[in-house]
């Protein structure tokens, strides 16, 4: 895979994350800052590091499978290995600006 073929894939991947939603948080996860890498391999496997805003997160399983359901069917990518990391733990600071304005805190 090209290097232009792995960053159309990419955004493709971004684009998928941002149709993912907390229940509780109508901002999606991308912009909360809580995606924290996303490799893309050669071959297809993607290893993707995330968090929640808060450990005990009560949808926290239904968030991660729809991560990793919505990566897989994107084109190009041929299996995700979602991994739930809570290092460096999450804070407001690691939102996107329009996640802090349509929460309030701008």
């Amino acid at each position: 895979m090209t290097q232009e073929e792995k960053a159309k894939i990419e955004e493709r991947i971004v684009d998928v994350i941002k149709t993912v939603y907390d229940p509780e948080i109508p901002v999606n996860i991308w912009d909360l800052g809580m995606i924290y890498k996303v490799d893309l391999q050669d071959d297809g496997t993607l290893d993707l590091d995330m968090t929640f805003t808060s450990p005990s997160c009560p949808a926290a399983d239904f968030i991660l499978e729809d991560v990793r359901t919505k990566v897989e069917s994107v084109e190009g990518v041929t299996s995700a290995n979602v991994n739930l990391v809570f290092d460096p733990a999450w804070d407001q600071s690691m939102m996107s600006e329009e996640a802090r304005v349509e929460l309030g805190f701008e």
